[in-house]
């Protein structure tokens, strides 16, 4: 009976440490499906975020998934940051999505590979207020091929 104690007591504790010890939340998480897996132009991945405390840091990600017939090692993407009545701020990144040897650093199931790429990390929002984030592809292929959904995840740090 005292084994089957600890035992439950040591799993509660874990259990307890699991959920209070994550050191984000999610503000928004969102991904959209690219129709028959072409990523074009004019298919932006969107999303609003409700900034309530400018005091707090929070990590921006690029949320990515590909299939492995996707035709290149990198990607390129136009990351836009507007803030309610303001001008858009925009910068363009680079991620590498395999290795030299073609290995894919993604999450892979079968035929899909995942990502979560960080876009912004220990960021605070000027002030309290809405932010319009979007993302576009910005490669030369319009509409770019193999690209199964792209997406936004804003995580609020912990103080």
């Amino acid at each position: 009976m005292n084994n089957f104690k600890a035992f439950l007591l040591l799993s509660i504790g874990i259990t307890i440490t699991l959920f209070s010890g994550c050191d984000t939340n999610n503000v928004i998480d969102n991904n959209i499906s690219m129709p028959s897996r072409n990523w074009s132009y004019a298919n932006k991945v969107k999303a609003v975020v409700d900034i309530t405390d400018a005091g707090k840091t929070y990590n921006v990600y690029f949320k990515l998934r590909h299939t492995a017939d996707y035709g290149y090692s990198n990607i390129f993407v136009l990351f836009h940051l507007r803030e309610s009545g303001q001008k858009k701020q925009s910068r363009r990144y680079e991620y590498r999505l395999a290795q030299p040897d073609g290995q894919w650093n993604g999450s892979g199931s079968s035929n899909l590979y995942t990502y979560t790429l960080p876009l912004l990390t220990n960021y605070k929002f000027p002030k309290a207020g809405k932010y319009e984030l979007e993302i576009e592809q910005n490669m030369r292929d319009n509409p770019l091929k193999e690209i199964s959904d792209a997406g936004i995840k804003v995580s609020a740090l912990s103080k």
